[in-house]
């Protein structure tokens, strides 16, 4: 029997690359939940203390999401088949010490896999009688059911951010049509100015041409 390599494990995968921590230490949180279903591995990585559980978390729901999407599998039927964690770029940084002198530190970083593959049928009915049998939803069902209210608040949170740059955007317009509007009114403005200013001419010249009519008659004809 011809023993199947980690990374061609049938199944739907996700891998998040350069984690800024050591292979080690997410080792060390990877085989708390390798073989678990969804539901269980997500309340071991939750009450995990190591800082690397969140990476681990989001690259789990990661690998959900896919065999969600990709080959249309319920989170509830999924369990962790295969996942592990290989050394990346080591990034050398430097310390002082006494005379002069300077040490290496070694910034270790880490590619994390997560395989995730659905359960037999047998396993399936399994569960679902001993849940049935419990009185309550399986880990995997909730762990599910918080996933999709997570995603949900993620998107509403997205649509009201987009709403609200359109909302600014179009408060903005108004504003813009205000300072444009001014300046048509003054070019209106001068245009007026020179029909009022003929308009004043016209009433001088006919006060003059009445006065000059008013002194050409004689002292008789004005009385």
């Amino acid at each position: 029997m011809v023993a199947t390599k980690t990374n061609e494990r049938p199944g739907t995968r996700a891998v998040a690359r350069h984690i800024r921590v050591s292979a080690s230490k997410a080792r060390a949180v990877l085989d708390l939940i390798r073989g678990e279903s969804y539901g269980r591995a997500s309340e071991i990585l939750q009450f995990s203390e190591r800082a690397v559980s969140n990476v681990i978390t989001k690259c789990l729901d990661s690998a959900v999401a896919n065999a969600e999407h990709n080959d249309e599998i319920s989170a509830e039927e999924l369990y962790i088949s295969a996942c592990y964690a290989d050394e990346g770029p080591t990034l050398k940084r430097w310390r002082p010490r006494a005379r002069g002198r300077a040490t290496r530190i070694n910034k270790r970083t880490c590619h994390i896999t997560i395989i995730v593959s659905r359960y037999s049928d047998a396993e399936l009915e399994t569960m679902r009688e001993r849940a049935e049998s419990r009185g309550r939803t399986g880990a995997s069902e909730q762990a599910a059911e918080s996933r999709r209210q997570r995603v949900e608040k993620s998107r509403a949170a997205e649509a009201e951010a987009a709403a609200e740059a359109e909302a600014a955007d179009v408060e903005d317009a108004p504003d813009e049509a205000a300072e444009e509007a001014p300046a048509e009114d003054a070019d209106v403005a001068v245009e007026d100015a020179p029909d009022e200013a003929a308009e004043e001419v016209a009433d001088e010249t006919e006060e003059e041409v009445a006065d000059e009519d008013g002194s050409t008659k004689s002292p008789e004809e004005q009385g």
